[in-house]
């Protein structure tokens, strides 16, 4: 199951995983709500590196997954799960 949630009036992408019985967000879309970057995919990349040369392991929690952009093309996009 494909879904949108809205934050603030924002779409953030969200995929549904039933075998998992896990929600995955679209980590672009977060940070785009929680930074009001204009360029949200650039801003993810730039923290990824600093976050990866700091040791920090957290972004390799990220898995990509084919969602639908804003253009309506199907695209590969970095998701994380909600932990339990």
């Amino acid at each position: 199951m494909k879904d949108l949630k809205l934050f603030e009036n924002k779409k953030i992408r969200s995929n549904w995983d039933a075998e998992r019985e896990k929600w995955y967000f679209s980590i672009v879309d977060i940070v785009e709500v929680l930074t009001d970057s204009n360029n949200p995919q650039v801003y993810w990349r730039v923290l990824k590196k600093r976050l990866l040369a700091e040791g920090n392991e957290t972004v390799t929690n990220c898995n990509g997954l084919k969602m639908e952009a804003p253009d309506g093309k199907m695209r590969l996009t970095v998701f994380a799960g909600t932990s339990q």
